[in-house]
């Protein structure tokens, strides 16, 4: 912990409910003592709940309007409502701050764990992630005191780089929290920028490269997309979600065909090996494996489907269509594609299988899908060809 005051002044303190390290409140700022500010942090540190911390803070803040101890009590009312899960209050608060110009690592976590929680991802909460590292240089630089030994000062150091690295991990788990729930890809593309230029030495590059690669496929840029899902994939072999997206991508852009099959065959053989985070639920754990799963044999089945133009042998890729079908339960725009092809499958083997396409297409036209309406109309013909 930093040393927050001359011995004139009283210290003050509050734990926090985080799952890293306690920051400092308010390093900045000091309290003297016998002034109103102390006679708060009394009472805010000898309450028994966080409610009445929020009642004390709050009426602080009324009576003392021109305090400049007010960035504090803004900052002890964003951690008190997010111990409260009050996340809309701790926000409003915390943003109080932010707009007055003044930030430290509480704040800053306290503030992203609300951002997390609430699913509220907009420039504040990118702008905060952004200037974090230079907090973390500031603050977690601890200066020796005096009297201590070398071993002393030397475990102060490894305690403080600990917490260092913690306050980081966390910073950058809030930012690939936050950044799927921002809908335009060119503010996507903004944040990652500014991400990586914050965070050039980031562990986690293959993410970065992953989320890139997310964003160029909202934005239409195939090419980008997968130049950076390559790069993802480079960093870790093993990312299953690029993986399995190049590898889709490359089957719908009918190029690259065998990397393509290559990385879908990757995905079937690292998926079912996975292990459940920790606090996962079974069934979300479940349903996200049936998803890769599914959407890799959706792409075998492609695949195998485009090779066979000429021998119209498709009884492999009909299979992988099936077992896809299957496994994408949960996600109805995959499982239409799995069906509207899975129906072209089986008219276009030698001799055609009307009545499973027919069977195929109508399932696929009932499924709120992009490949709902292409369905209908491939269901329309073949009943027509039949009769």
């Amino acid at each position: 912990m930093h040393k927050l005051f001359q011995p004139v002044l009283v210290v003050i303190c509050l734990l926090y409910a985080l799952s890293l390290g306690a920051q400092t409140p308010c390093p900045s700022l000091s309290v003297v003592v016998n002034t109103p500010e102390d006679e708060l942090m009394l009472a805010v540190n000898g309450a028994e709940n966080p409610q009445d911390q929020i009642a004390a803070l709050e009426k602080f803040a009324q009576a003392h309007a021109d305090s400049k101890f007010l960035p504090c009590v803004y900052e002890y009312l964003t951690s008190a409502n997010v111990k409260l899960n009050n996340l809309d209050k701790a926000i409003e608060w915390g943003e109080k701050d932010v707009a007055a110009s003044y930030a430290d690592l509480n704040l800053t976590i306290n503030l992203l764990k609300a951002y997390v929680g609430s699913g509220k991802a907009g420039d504040s909460a990118f702008s905060l992630i952004e200037k974090a590292p230079e907090l973390i240089k500031t603050e977690d630089n601890p200066t020796r005191p005096a009297k201590a030994t070398d071993e002393e000062w030397q475990k102060m150091q490894q305690e403080t780089a600990e917490q260092a690295k913690e306050e980081r991990a966390y910073i950058e788990y809030a930012f690939f929290q936050l950044l799927p729930r921002v809908t335009d890809p060119k503010k996507r593309l903004e944040y990652l920028d500014g991400f990586t230029k914050s965070y050039p030495d980031t562990t986690n590059a293959s993410q970065v490269n992953f989320q890139y690669q997310m964003a160029y496929t909202l934005a239409g840029d195939a090419a980008k997309a997968d130049e950076y899902g390559e790069k993802a994939i480079a960093a870790d072999a093993n990312n299953i979600e690029a993986l399995n997206l190049v590898a889709y991508d490359y089957s719908n852009r009918r190029t690259n065909l065998d990397k393509a099959a290559d990385y879908a065959k990757k995905v079937v053989s690292l998926v079912p090996a996975m292990k459940k985070p920790e606090g996962a639920p079974d069934d979300q754990f479940k349903t996200q494996q049936n998803n890769w799963l599914g959407m890799a044999h959706l792409t075998l089945g492609y695949i195998d489907f485009q090779k066979a133009s000429r021998s119209h042998r498709v009884g492999t890729a009909i299979q992988h269509f099936k077992t896809a079908i299957d496994l994408l339960g949960g996600n109805p725009s995959l499982q239409g594609a799995a069906l509207y092809y899975l129906g072209n499958a089986y008219e276009f083997q030698s001799p055609p299988d009307h009545k499973s396409a027919i069977e195929a297409l109508t399932r696929g036209a009932g499924v709120q899908s992009p490949w709902q309406g292409q369905s209908r109309d491939l269901l329309a013909k073949v009943k027509h060809v039949t009769g």
